[in-house]
């Protein structure tokens, strides 16, 4: 097998991967669900149940709002207790169903035998409506909507399909789990996305310090292309470990050897990257009827006491799972949700999961102390290590001056947030959060500029 990587920047944080050997485990059901409306890119969903109106297991209660929208489903079955505003995971308010729990009753539709479904279905545009009715979205962060990511528009053509199982961020290891547990049901989902797109390749890629994975796939794979063609061009890839691979981009710079282009998408190069969690929720959702209404959830850090992967229902309150575990370390100072380069700091424990929620990281009060900042010794060690390419150092400088142009001209729109300025820098300047926010500015300038040019464009056509 190839081992390769990405080919511009990149840093080696420590693994920390503490919770490795924790099987998934079903978290048991809250007494309430707190079910967002608005956990996918795009806009939100739109509720059809009421107050009073009973619900079950995987029952529909919002639908898509736009093209760029997604299904959400009950994740639990019981009565609908209130729909309104709720504080979210930063403390903003967002609209979510209350429901409160009683009894587990599923729809009678949803397969729930452990029998594995091996048959891809042969219709691509069958697959995909299954996949927008199961309410699907990356679950590698993004939370797309997947059905949109399977459609490329005219003109665009996948060549090869991308699962990512890099799992690049330290502490996180729910991927891994998945890869390891439901490695079958992976498999299927990939022949499924492949089928959907019509593509004749896919690669299953996931980084070296996961031997146990790669072995496992490898060996399930040979068995199911010895049983049917469907599995044909699926292959797994070794990559070396660095951060952060899983980057959309810097995946497939490491697997096809091809650059997205600033301001591109992955389909301009011929490709399409889902992560292995989708794959799975894309199995379930095709073969079993089951909607995403639960997702592996790692919770961990040096300071928690019980390490956990835990199969968590969409809209459990954080606190309950923290209970669960044996509540909060008395030293905790920050909960992160995510990984310590990407992940954002919870303000409000009272909130619930999301579809995409895949981590809770507990860190104490010497772990998220910041080392005072010092002067830039100009070393450059923060544009070597830009997965982008992008120059941090002069990004933050025309950040401090206020130049809009320049920072758009030098694509601060580019940049991923992926930490690694922030985590390579010795003079300890917060790159990132600096970054960040200038990012933020030029991308408004961005979306007004291009939403005046279509205003224009419409005034144009209606004055002829």
């Amino acid at each position: 097998m190839a081992r390769r990587t990405f080919s511009i920047g990149g840093v080696h944080p420590a693994d920390s991967k503490i919770s490795r050997d924790c099987r998934i485990e079903a978290l048991p059901l809250p007494p309430t669900v707190y079910i967002s409306v608005a956990q996918h890119i795009g806009a939100p969903a739109v509720p059809v149940v009421a107050p009073g109106d009973k619900v079950k297991v995987g029952q529909v209660i919002a639908e898509p709002g736009g093209f760029m929208s997604a299904y959400i489903h009950s994740s639990v079955s019981g009565t609908v207790k209130s729909i309104g505003p709720r504080k979210d995971l930063a403390g903003n308010l967002q609209t979510y169903v209350e429901i409160a729990v009683e009894g587990d009753e599923w729809l009678e539709t949803i397969d729930r035998t452990e029998t594995v479904v091996t048959t891809i279905p042969e219709d691509p545009k069958a697959i995909i409506e299954k996949i927008k009715l199961g309410g699907v979205v990356g679950l590698g962060g993004a939370t797309f909507p997947t059905h949109v990511k399977l459609s490329p528009p005219p003109g665009k053509k996948c060549e090869m399909l991308i699962i990512n199982g890099c799992e690049c961020e330290p502490y996180l290891t729910s991927d891994f789990r998945t890869l390891l547990e439901k490695g079958e049901q992976v498999i299927i989902g990939t022949a499924i996305i492949k089928r959907s797109l019509g593509v004749g390749k896919a690669t299953i890629a996931i980084e070296d310090n996961k031997p146990e994975a790669i072995a496992h796939i490898e060996s399930l794979l040979e068995k199911f292309k010895a049983e049917s063609d469907s599995y044909s061009g699926i292959e797994v890839m070794s990559l070396m470990k660095k951060y952060p691979e899983g980057g959309e981009k810097q995946l497939i710079d490491a697997v096809m050897r091809r650059q997205v282009k600033s301001g591109g998408l992955p389909i301009d190069v011929g490709a399409v990257v889902q992560n292995v969690a989708t794959a799975l929720a894309v199995y379930d959702a095709v073969q079993k009827n089951k909607p995403l209404i639960d997702n592996s959830v790692t919770v961990t850090g040096e300071c928690f006491p019980r390490q956990a992967n835990l199969l968590v229902r969409v809209g459990t309150p954080l606190n309950f799972i923290i209970d669960h575990l044996g509540g909060m370390p008395a030293d905790t100072a920050k909960v992160i949700s995510g990984g310590p380069m990407m992940g954002k700091a919870i303000a409000n424990l009272e909130a619930s999961t999301l579809k995409g929620t895949g981590a809770l990281l507990f860190l104490t009060g010497e772990q998220t102390r910041r080392k005072p900042e010092s002067n830039c010794i100009r070393c450059g060690k923060c544009a070597d290590a830009c997965p982008m390419g992008l120059e941090p150092y002069l990004l933050n400088r025309l950040y401090k001056a206020g130049d809009t142009d320049a920072l758009e001209e030098n694509a601060v729109q580019d940049c991923i947030q992926c930490g690694c300025c922030l985590y390579s820098c010795p003079a300890y300047i917060p790159l990132l959060d600096n970054i960040s926010l200038a990012r933020g500015q030029v991308m408004g300038i961005m979306k007004a500029r291009a939403a005046a040019a279509r205003a224009a464009a419409e005034a144009q056509k209606s004055n002829k």
